[in-house]
């Protein structure tokens, strides 16, 4: 006899989703991603799809806000991780931060999330996402504002090197822009 069925709750179901369309999101963005091929990877029907997520925008926006969260409490739990073992705040929260640019899906839907800025309710939340990765950072390191840019700077830069696997390539200006900031210093 058949064990019974266990059904999903609804927000098991979002769970489920939002761990497909991190994927299917990540090669194409918001506006080449169809939603059939979300609901495909995950396993259920477009219009239970749409009954979770009303819309497409809903729906990236749920996985920005995943992704977003991830990168505060990256940042937070680095700064605390740091501040426990005596060392700088900074330096571990960009060490931490490079090693979420390792998880390809992650890096491509950070860069899909600006790319869709010209949708109004994406941009607000891409802003409201920086603002308050701006308030970790100046809480968490007491940085002044040309540290805090400098240091968001180096993060973008890391971003378009990553996403461009700029690691992989042996040419001088791969080399140039891959060179750790520290080394800068060093005679």
């Amino acid at each position: 006899m058949a064990s019974p069925r266990t059904l999903s709750t609804a927000e098991e179901r979002r769970e489920e989703i939002l761990v497909a369309a991190e994927r299917v999101f990540a090669a194409r963005g918001l506006h080449g991603t169809p939603t059939m091929e979300i609901a495909k990877a995950a396993g259920i029907s477009q219009a239970y799809l749409f009954r979770l997520f009303p819309t497409k925008a809903e729906l990236f926006s749920a996985l920005i806000q995943r992704c977003n969260d991830r990168i505060e409490r990256t940042f937070t739990d680095a700064a605390a991780a740091a501040r426990a073992a005596g060392e700088p705040v900074m330096p571990a929260m960009g060490q931490a931060y490079v090693g979420l640019l390792g998880d390809r899906h992650l890096l491509l839907n950070q860069l899909h999330a600006h790319a869709a800025c010209d949708d109004p309710a994406i941009r607000e939340q891409m802003r409201a996402g920086f603002q308050r990765l701006v308030e970790i950072v100046e809480r968490e390191t007491s940085a002044d504002a040309a540290e805090v840019r400098q240091f968001f700077a180096h993060g973008m830069l890391l971003n378009v090197l990553a996403a461009m696997q700029a690691q992989d390539v042996d040419a001088h200006w791969a080399h140039v822009l891959l060179k750790p900031p520290d080394d800068d210093c060093e005679a």
